[in-house]
């Protein structure tokens, strides 16, 4: 069968992603999808380095390669007002979403544009996260972020086979789809996804998921900015809470709750009634260590420094809910 050739924007929203902006304009030369069918829009978030000036590089280096290339500013500077300053502006049939730290495969697009083809409306696939150097530690690191138990049970985190899901990452999108349902939500700085496809659901439309369709993130290069990143993930939890419910699933909030957990037993152990502190932390470590040794068990070169991972875990967990708990005190001040 022949492809339908239809107009795509591969759109990217960035903030000070010089170390990484380039490495997807690589995969964006190398997309095996005809490039005089593809359009290129750039969002820079009022980037402090050199990522604007790098875009407008590309642009004038390869514009002519491509349908249209596009450099745009986000004076809102967060992902949603990003977004929405890609969606007031692209031409395309559909739009392609990726983010500043990924990488995507030569056939990213090709495939996307095949499902869509196929009667599609919004579409992705499988997304694991990738490290950007090859230590030990951050071998650990990417095995806390990718383990369901540190992380996520996302649907894009997991492979299997074609299937409709709640979400997506790095999602492809018909221009019906927000057409309808329009745009992002600039009140939730992090959780406009979660709120994205809410809306894309309730609007009629399915999400599928691909096993063919492969893309990846790279993960925080430091324990801090990945301690930080589930912190400001926790908080806007919390923030999303009234303005859109329905959008969050119960399980964002179990951080929160292992806090609660951890305040009120404390409480109990010193008022000398420690059985439900021994029952709550001995299941938690049994499923931290649990996920550690299974981690272990698939990392091919037994780092050492995976007999950390019950403790990064609790790290994690602790700075979301934390997170969380923050974001509902931020709102009892309103």
């Amino acid at each position: 069968m022949r492809m339908n050739k239809m107009l795509i924007t591969f759109c990217v929203i960035a903030y000070n992603e010089e170390a990484s902006i380039e490495r997807l304009f690589s995969n964006l030369l190398e997309q095996t999808y005809d490039h005089k069918y593809i359009e290129a829009v750039f969002v820079d978030g009022m980037s402090k380095d050199r990522t604007k000036k790098l875009m407008e590089q590309f642009k004038a280096e390869h514009e002519s390669e491509f349908a249209r290339i596009l450099v745009l500013d986000n004076p809102g500077r967060t992902l949603p007002c990003g977004w929405n300053v890609a969606l007031r502006a692209y031409s395309g049939e559909a739009i392609v979403r990726i983010d500043g730290h990924a990488e995507i495969t030569k056939d990213f697009v090709e495939k996307n544009v095949k499902h869509l083809n196929d009667g599609e409306y919004v579409c992705g696939g499988y997304r694991p996260n990738i490290f950007d150097e090859d230590t030990k530690w951050k071998r650990m690191l990417l095995a806390a972020e990718s383990s369901m138990f540190g992380s996520s049970i996302s649907d894009f985190r997991r492979q299997g086979g074609d299937r409709k899901v709640s979400s997506i990452f790095h999602g492809c999108y018909r221009r019906e789809v927000f057409d309808k349902v329009g745009l992002y939500n600039e009140k939730l700085t992090r959780t406009e996804d979660n709120d994205m496809n809410y809306r894309i659901r309730e609007a009629g439309y399915d999400i599928w998921f691909h096993s063919d369709i492969v893309s990846y993130q790279h993960i925080r290069e430091s324990l801090g900015k990945m301690l930080k990143q589930k912190y400001l993930n926790g908080y806007w939890i919390a923030r999303t809470v009234p303005v859109s419910p329905k959008c969050l699933s119960v399980f964002y909030f179990v951080p929160f709750v292992f806090i609660l957990g951890i305040v009120f037993t404390t409480i109990l152990v010193l008022c000398g009634y420690p059985l439900l502190a021994k029952l709550m932390w001995g299941a938690y470590a049994l499923f931290a260590l649990t996920s550690g040794v299974m981690a272990f068990i698939q990392d091919e070169h037994k780092s050492i420094y995976f007999i950390l991972l019950p403790i990064i875990f609790l790290l994690l967990h602790v700075s979301y809910g934390i997170g969380t708990l923050n974001g509902f005190i931020s709102l009892l001040k309103k």
